[in-house]
């Protein structure tokens, strides 16, 4: 890892230690992508959705009832500015990085709903991601309102009803969805999870495309974020592997090993490590 990329990855660790209400996701998410365009600086792209927000601020209707908040964003940012869920090529690593997305006008769930929170947050409308199984959507914080956006559907707006039929297409059986379920089935998403799918969308992407360099970038960024987190720490190895850093490889495995002693693959690593011994 290079200085340059050490330096990225302190950043954005130092902006996920902060208090959850602070973080600023977007720019954390402007520090991962400068990963793979290292000429990008952060202000420029922060910079444009300040501007569109004070567009946006601008048409806001004098009672801003959250219906009407959300309707006049979705105006703005699909039917005028033209961003849409890239359903053709959804798996362009570009869908994931949001300068990438603020120049192309186009993403994945996850990375329209950060220009949709971005925005949200720029406005005073506060809202938060939610988990949905393969997807990813938003809400308005606001009590005894259940309403949910869908970015990558052109803001879509979901109620209960709406979610029920989503989640029974994707569990292939009747779903009904009890209010009190819904913080267990519909959860939301903190900024540092929101990172964390990510990089894992990336790694998957790179990993299937056998870009190993890029993957293993996208390795060290979920280790600054879950350091904790095994498996990663034995992908990172198996990736060094590939790339015949043997010594780098040795041990991270090792630290595999002896974070996680009961591993199902024990063998398997310890056959690699004794290939590279």
């Amino acid at each position: 890892m290079g200085d340059r990329t050490a330096n990225i990855w302190q950043a954005l660790q130092r902006e996920v230690e902060q208090p959850e209400a602070q973080i600023d996701l977007a720019k954390a998410a402007l520090y991962i992508a400068q990963v793979e365009y290292p000429e990008l600086d952060p202000a420029a792209p922060l910079a444009q959705l300040d501007a569109m927000a004070d567009v946006l601020g601008d048409r806001l209707p004098a009672q801003r009832y959250p219906l009407k908040v959300i309707q006049t964003i979705n105006q703005y940012l699909f039917e005028e500015l033209g961003f849409y869920g890239n359903q053709e090529a959804y798996y362009d690593p570009r869908n994931s990085f949001l300068n990438a997305v603020l120049e192309r006008r186009t993403g994945i769930p996850l990375s329209l709903s950060l220009v949709y929170l971005a925005l949200a947050k720029r406005i005073d409308f506060p809202m938060v991601g939610i988990g949905m199984p393969g997807h990813f959507i938003i809400r308005p914080r606001v009590a005894e309102m259940e309403v949910y956006v869908d970015p990558f559907h052109g803001g879509e707006l979901l109620f209960a009803p709406d979610c029920e039929q989503r989640l029974s297409e994707v569990y292939r059986r009747p779903i009904q969805l009890q209010p009190e379920m819904l913080p267990q089935v519909l959860p939301e998403v903190t900024a540092r999870q929101c990172l964390v799918r990510m990089l894992s969308n990336l790694k998957v992407i790179y990993l299937k495309n056998s870009q190993l360099a890029q993957a293993l970038w996208t390795i060290d960024g979920l280790l600054v974020l879950r350091p904790d987190a095994p498996q990663e720490r034995r992908d990172r190895g198996l990736v060094l592997y590939e790339l015949e850093r043997w010594p780098e490889a040795q041990a991270s495995l090792e630290q595999y090993l002896h974070s996680l002693p009961q591993a199902e693959d024990r063998s398997v690593i310890e056959q690699l490590l004794q290939d590279m011994s």
